[in-house]
């Protein structure tokens, strides 16, 4: 199998369908970054973007198949012991499950080291069940919304 791997990793660089591809991933990483690099901070009348939450690197691209793609953010909360990073989490959930135009699944994490309790938050951030119970709560959903809702909206 590791052969047939090799193999077909030779023959992609030499018709150039590995750049094709690596662009193309490059592409819709920006087209992700797009989305959440306009996502407010819940405490702080600034962006994500803005303050270092998210960058363009913390965005990774990887095709599943025809037109599916697996989105990996990994992002980086102001303070280690943030009390609003799982809300940073379901907001970058939100935004993406409602603005991407292709099919995806998705992967959120808090990057390693940023944060005190990184694993937990890893965890339920990553859980559909507890999203959708999350959303179910007005006073979290009217939050997501005001960090997810841009100026112009």
């Amino acid at each position: 199998m590791e052969l047939v791997s090799v193999l077909l990793n030779r023959a992609w660089r030499l018709t150039g369908l590995s750049d094709k591809r690596s662009r193309r991933m490059e592409e819709k990483a920006l087209e992700v970054y797009d989305v959440i690099r306009t996502i407010r901070d819940p405490e702080k009348p600034n962006t994500l973007e803005e303050l270092d939450v998210v960058t363009e690197k913390c965005v990774e691209v990887q095709e599943l198949g025809d037109d599916e793609y697996l989105i990996i953010i990994r992002f980086s909360p102001t303070v280690p012991h943030c009390s609003l990073a799982t809300l940073i989490g379901l907001c970058l959930q939100v935004k993406l499950q409602r603005c991407l135009p292709f099919k995806h699944k998705l992967e959120i994490y808090i990057t390693e080291g940023t944060h005190s309790t990184e694993e937990d938050i890893n965890k339920q951030i990553n859980d559909k069940e507890r999203v959708a119970a999350a959303m179910e709560n007005p006073n979290l959903r009217e939050m997501v919304e005001q960090c997810v809702t841009e100026p112009d909206d």
